[in-house]
């Protein structure tokens, strides 16, 4: 008898991930390659320039990048100019990361590249459609993030 059978093609985190893969290689040819910048650091710089200077451990939150790979990819930041980071006035332990002017120039100039993907992406797919997406996206990230309880 054979095992159990999994049909990619309606599998949902197969498609989420075939989905998020095609973005990541269109932006990444489009726009970060010729920059030198991967998929993460871009997520950083816009994470900070939507959300202001942040600590590393909510940065990490912000951009789901674990916190050691993280603290690499903001030295790299930091070594080109983009990022700063500084000591928290509150505590000596806690580190802030912020845009530098270059940063902000530069995710001014992707900001529109990253948007028309979104639209090319979209296209032909209702505003109705397109909201329940996101949203539901939303709930099952949140329901995979929070820590589950303990089973009895």
């Amino acid at each position: 008898m054979p095992g159990p059978r999994l049909n990619l093609s309606d599998y949902l985190p197969y498609l989420i991930n075939r989905v998020g893969s095609a973005l990541v290689a269109h932006f990444t040819a489009d726009a970060l390659a010729a920059r030198h910048l991967t998929i993460d650091m871009w997520r950083v710089l816009v994470a900070l320039s939507n959300n202001g200077g942040q600590r590393q451990i909510d940065l990490a939150g912000l951009t789901s990048i674990d916190t050691s790979t993280l603290s690499r990819l903001v030295t790299r930041l930091v070594r080109r100019g983009l990022v700063t980071r500084i000591r928290s006035e509150r505590s000596s332990r806690e580190v802030l990361v912020r845009l530098t002017a270059n940063g902000k120039a530069l995710v001014g100039r992707l900001i529109p590249i990253a948007l028309r993907l979104e639209v090319v992406a979209i296209a032909g797919i209702a505003a109705r459609d397109l909201n329940t997406t996101k949203r539901t996206l939303r709930r099952m990230y949140q329901r995979l993030t929070v820590p589950r309880r303990r089973r009895a």
